[in-house]
């Protein structure tokens, strides 16, 4: 099985983008186009800039034996009722390794050690969201699954068994390539594994 790594959940084209701003947000001044050709924003006292960067975050996959640890998503998620590997967004003061243990143990209780570094994707949920998502791999070291933060219902599933509804296409797709494949990954700094 091939890796995937850029997913499209909707129609709209790659370029799309969510609305302009009025006013900047450093200084109030009326914010103008960069340029013709750019979807950019800038400001021409203060030079702020709004930059359309995807919003960066990490899934981990915890297994054991044949089975994957899911989490149902909250009313108030993204893709609300839909199952998904634990993961979150990447706080701005966290390398990737540290949101991953931590996004695990506010939505699962579990403490975790992270194998290995499986994938990056890029995932495009709607025009307002677009996400880099780095995916881990990981076992846990203490503790029973207990559901928490934006989870309300945590279990584990059998790869031989069907999945349930999932959030996401990528993790679909993350799940069935790992139990088939069984990659490595890439090695993760002991450091911040745990």
């Amino acid at each position: 099985m091939h890796p995937i790594q850029i997913f499209q959940s909707y129609e709209k084209q790659l370029t799309s983008k969510p609305e302009d701003y009025n006013y900047c947000p450093s200084c109030g001044t009326v914010l103008e186009k960069l340029s013709s050709s750019s979807e950019r924003q800038r400001c021409n006292d203060c030079g702020w800039i709004r930059y359309l960067n995807p919003l960066p975050g990490v899934v981990v996959l915890i297994t054991e034996e044949d089975r994957i640890l899911l989490g149902k998503r909250g009313k108030s998620s993204f893709a609300a009722d839909k199952w998904c590997i634990p993961g979150g967004f990447i706080e701005h003061e966290e390398n990737f390794l540290t949101a991953g243990i931590r996004e695990v143990y506010e939505e699962t209780g579990l403490k975790i050690k992270v194998e290995s570094i499986l994938s990056v994707v890029s995932n495009f949920l709607s025009q307002d969201l677009h996400t880099l998502v780095i995916v881990l791999h990981a076992k846990i070291i203490e503790g029973v699954p207990e559901p928490r933060d934006d989870l309300y219902d945590l279990e584990w599933f059998s790869f031989k068994a069907p999945l349930p509804e999932m959030a996401f296409e990528a993790d679909k797709h993350i799940i069935k390539r790992f139990f088939l494949t069984e990659p490595q990954g890439a090695p993760v700094d002991p450091n911040f594994s745990s």
